[in-house]
């Protein structure tokens, strides 16, 4: 080979190595560890695909602002209404693993409501950072969930103040509710229309809301759903109903819904004292949990003049 061809190649494979220098290296994909609802830690590379299940979890994502990262909800998330043009992989109780992993996601994020667990063994088993949250009706978990999502998607200020926000959202209205020793007995019902209509107990989201909202749950006796008797709703005596608005705009407003169990018998339904909001707002312990325990709290407590939430 020509010593001028040897000299060019030597110059121009010097010329490479000094480009690569200037070159910063490239640098591994940041890595988080979030605590799942077992204690586990769920380690998390890859946050850009997000597959949210869960209502509430969907509108934590959107209130952090990390909703560009979401590729597909469940049919629980209604709220946002922009959450509901996105693809959907079921109801979360019946999610078929297939269906989510056909959406190629990097990062499955859900609670304990949803399943089966059959379904999450599989996403777990296919490589897929699945991170299952703790679900219960405690104001703490809501804020708990907030920050376990906000630094599983790089959101921790924006999950901070959020939480900052909520928190103190919930201290000024267990401030006013210092202000009386009254605990109306609310009597929080489903399905109305089909059958027997089926009254909330202990650990739904009906108990944890009217808890926060300063008022007794009318049923102690039981935890979940049960159905409920035309005997058992006037032996309650309740001096509230709540139902969500879905139910009342089924039954036809407040006195489609007095009209099913002998509940216009009741107390409450003689004073048509009855509550609707909407189902996810209401139940769902997500981000806007201060605003439904607020708004039940004005309807319970008259006498503190709460109006409207700020």
């Amino acid at each position: 080979m020509p010593a001028s061809n040897m000299s060019l190649r030597r110059r121009a494979f010097v010329v490479s190595l000094g480009a690569a220098a200037l070159v910063a290296p490239r640098r591994a994909a940041a890595q988080v560890s979030v605590k799942d609802h077992a204690g586990r830690s769920i380690e998390i590379r890859d946050a850009s695909r997000v597959v949210s299940i869960g209502g509430s979890v969907t509108e934590i994502v959107y209130a952090v602002g990390a909703s560009d990262r979401l590729i597909g909800v469940d049919t629980t998330s209604l709220f946002p209404e922009a959450a509901t043009r996105l693809p959907q992989v079921g109801y979360m109780r019946q999610i078929a693993a297939e269906g989510v992993l056909s959406l190629r996601p990097s990062l499955i994020i859900s609670t304990m409501a949803a399943g089966p667990a059959a379904a999450f063994e599989q996403l777990r088993g296919a490589g897929v950072p699945t991170l299952v949250l703790p679900e219960d009706y405690e104001f703490a978990t809501v804020l708990g969930k907030i920050d376990s999502i906000g630094r599983a998607l790089g959101r921790e200020t924006a999950a901070r103040e959020l939480i900052d926000t909520r928190r103190a959202e919930m201290t000024a209205l267990g401030t006013r509710l210092a202000g009386t020793t009254a605990r109306p007995k609310v009597l929080s019902l489903l399905s109305i229309s089909q059958g027997p209509p089926q009254a909330a107990g202990r650990a739904t989201g009906a108990d944890g809301i009217i808890r926060l909202a300063g008022g007794a749950n009318a049923i102690t006796s039981y935890d979940g759903y049960r159905p409920v008797t035309v005997e058992g709703v006037l032996a309650l005596a309740p001096d509230a109903i709540m139902v969500t608005a879905q139910t009342l705009r089924a039954l036809g407003g407040i006195d489609g819904v007095l009209n099913a169990a002998s509940l216009g018998l009741t107390p409450a339904g003689r004073a048509k004292r009855v509550f609707a909001l909407d189902a996810l707002l209401l139940l769902g312990f997500g981000p806007r949990t201060p605003e439904a325990a607020y708004r039940l709290a004005a309807f319970l407590h008259p006498e503190l003049g709460l109006g409207d939430p700020k």
